[in-house]
């Protein structure tokens, strides 16, 4: 992943745009033409849950399909890394949420199917079940997780031991738990020392209020309830950093989780195999190396 050929910042723009119930696909198409010509830095976009056509499994469609097509002509024609939220994907019987990650070329390179649909009130859509990291060459390796993924720990932290040190979670939240959410992407962000880039629809879909936080629970921004650019550069030597030494050289928790014998009770086992957790170093005071 890293290499000293690694960008310095790589540029990201969560889109939290006001949408209703629909197709939104020339919407979506013509704010990601506007960021590429506004931003000239960005090289990904980032869209909320189920944006294209609202939740609605009506809408869903075999991938690869139309609306997926027309989502992989957008990211060719910016030029830009494309995870457009998410589609309801049909495959035989059975309905999934699912977020393609498109290339700046147009391919389709990863797809990752919600684990946990928000029961019970997302009827009908069944979960995944396999964990989805994506690289960008000369950047970094980045995790896919979507909405109520993120109130299951396990997900980001999974994640993160396959080497994810970017989250992006598209959301779609339009009930009261929405404070709870960003303290739940806060903690998450602290406990596994990334990223976390949680982009959430507006207007009559949902209530906005994403949620970029960095490698020690910072806010990076948190946005309103309209439609918002939230264009930022995600700093991935940082991200290594803190993970070494410590959070402004204070804890270092995955290297504790890593070295740590306990069996959890939840699991009835002690952490995995971890290559990326091995790779970050012993577990020593910042300054004694």
């Amino acid at each position: 992943m890293a290499n000293s050929d690694t960008i310095p910042g790589f540029g990201i723009a969560g889109l939290q745009l006001d949408l209703a119930p629909g197709d939104n696909l020339e919407r979506i198409a013509t704010e990601v033409a506007q960021v590429a010509r506004r931003f000239p830095w960005v090289r990904m976009v980032l869209l909320g849950e189920l944006c294209g056509f609202g939740a609605n499994t009506g809408h869903a469609q075999c991938l690869p399909g139309d609306a997926e097509q027309f989502l992989r002509n957008v990211a060719r024609d910016s030029g830009l890394w494309l995870v457009p939220g998410s589609l309801y994907e049909r495959d035989g019987d059975a309905v999934y949420n699912t977020t393609p990650v498109i290339d700046p070329s147009g391919k389709v390179v990863a797809r990752y199917r919600k684990m946990f649909p928000f029961a019970p009130y997302e009827r009908g859509v069944a979960p995944g079940n396999e964990f989805v990291v994506f690289d960008v060459p000369g950047a970094g390796r980045f995790g896919l997780s979507i909405c109520y993924d993120m109130w299951f720990p396990e997900t980001t932290r999974s994640l993160v031991s396959l080497g994810a040190e970017v989250i992006l979670h598209p959301t779609l939240t339009n009930t009261i738990d929405r404070e709870t959410e960003l303290a739940i992407a806060r903690a998450g962000a602290a406990t596994n020392q990334c990223y976390f880039v949680d982009i959430n629809v507006a207007g009559t879909l949902g209530v906005g209020r994403s949620i970029v936080c960095g490698p020690g629970g910072e806010v990076i921004h948190q946005a309103g309830s309209g439609r918002e650019v939230i264009a930022f550069e995600v700093d991935f030597a940082h991200v290594r950093r803190c993970r070494e030494r410590g959070w402004q050289g204070l804890g270092q928790p995955l290297k504790s989780f890593r070295d740590s014998t306990v069996v959890f009770p939840a699991y009835d086992a002690a952490p995995a195999p971890s290559p990326a957790f091995d790779a970050l170093g012993a577990l020593r005071l910042p300054g004694t190396e």
